[in-house]
């Protein structure tokens, strides 16, 4: 997002200040063309790993979707433009494109943070209320909608306030905006949904780490105890990256909004640079964590590059994203409990890999194999 600027105050300086040794765009240039690669290639196969394989079209997953699209966009669409515009000071885009330029990011990151709210409130219910109905597919898709719509409802602002200023030594893109838009666009985008996320994931947690799952007595129950924790811890981190990713932001326009001198600071450049990377950032860590802390987006990312030569797929990443997997039944011979009977593929070949597909084979030589789809994500 280009600085906000008091119109009033943009005429002040007629040269550029903003002129960097080559070194330092160089090493500037790196580090957000970093940024982009993974923002966007890692987004991209999250989108394909959940539209390519049933097994991963959950409501969860849907919102992840969600998510990865809004931070591929913002990636995509304004990373690289806000660094030329941040490291050189002068606006070679146009009119049209400043309008987009800071109507784009405020809208993508409210979906962003919007659809991990949901995945919250998602989790909550499913947890604390696990008796009351999921949201449906259609459900789903309509929430998406509504976070894009009221996305794009308070970001509208931005887009009819920005505008461009032709000075003699460069253009500048700038929003001429009320200073108490800036302080509601903060708390709507970033101080309330973390409120409240904040409150669920606590609830939830106390619930999962302290206690029994309410209404829960299968057989099964430590298994889906473990998949549930490993779900919100996934969600947890990723909420708490993007905080920290984006709280120097808010905090520098918050500090230089209240004290004007230090846009004439010396370094007050490198500072911006810094806290803009940072904020950028934030697209990229999501595939990583998820490929990290999710065996099956871990196996989804194991077959996107299987081109590799150090990247091996082995049968238990491919059953991970089959939509059914193999269960044992019980027998005269084997007294299997229900648990045993009916669990996922995940917790079953939690030892490894061989001894699993070995005892696979045995028991498929002796028993009857049937197919049931996992019901959690």
């Amino acid at each position: 997002m280009a600085a906000p600027h008091n119109g009033s105050n943009i005429t002040a300086n007629y040269t550029n200040q903003f002129v960097q040794p080559p070194w330092r765009v160089a090493l500037w240039s790196v580090a957000y063309s970093s940024v982009l690669a993974v923002a966007v290639f890692g987004n991209l196969i999250v989108i394909w790993i959940i539209l390519a394989h049933k097994r991963m079209r959950t409501v969860t997953n849907y919102f992840l979707l969600n998510l990865a699209f809004s931070d591929a966009s913002m990636a995509a669409f304004n990373t690289l433009i806000n660094f030329i515009y941040a490291a050189h000071g002068d606006w070679y885009f146009g009119e049209a494109y400043c309008k987009f330029h800071n109507f784009f990011p405020v809208t993508s990151v409210f979906a962003s943070i919007y659809s991990m709210t949901a995945i919250a409130v998602d989790r909550y219910m499913a947890i604390i209320h696990p008796l009351k109905p999921r949201l449906s597919a259609k459900a789903t898709t309509g929430v998406i909608v509504c976070i894009w719509s009221l996305a794009v409802v308070l970001a509208l602002p931005l887009c009819y306030f920005s505008t461009t200023k032709t000075l003699p030594h460069r253009t500048l893109c700038y929003v001429a905006w009320p200073r108490m838009y800036h302080i509601i666009v903060t708390v709507l985008v970033y101080l309330l949904p973390l409120v409240v996320m904040g409150i669920t994931y606590t609830i939830v947690g106390v619930t999962l780490w302290g206690g029994e799952i309410p209404g829960d007595s299968s057989d099964n129950y430590h298994g889906q105890l473990r998949a549930k924790r490993k779900v919100v811890k996934m969600m947890i981190i990723v909420v708490v990256t993007f905080a920290l990713s984006w709280l120097p932001y808010h905090v520098f326009f918050i500090v230089t909004g209240l004290n004007k001198r230090l846009s004439k600071w010396k370094y007050i450049q490198q500072v911006y640079l810094s806290v803009l990377w940072l904020a950028m950032s934030s697209t990229m860590y999501n595939p990583i964590i998820y490929c990290c802390l999710n065996s099956r987006f871990r196996a989804g990312f194991k077959r996107a590059f299987r081109w590799c030569p150090f990247i091996k797929v082995s049968s238990y990443d491919e059953l991970e994203l089959q939509k059914y997997f193999i269960a044992i039944t019980s027998s005269k011979s084997h007294n299997y409990s229900m648990s045993e009977q009916f669990y996922p593929v995940i917790e079953m070949y939690s030892t490894s890999i061989s001894t699993s597909t070995q005892l696979v084979k045995h028991f498929t030589c002796e028993q009857k194999t049937v197919t049931q789809e996992n019901a959690h994500s």
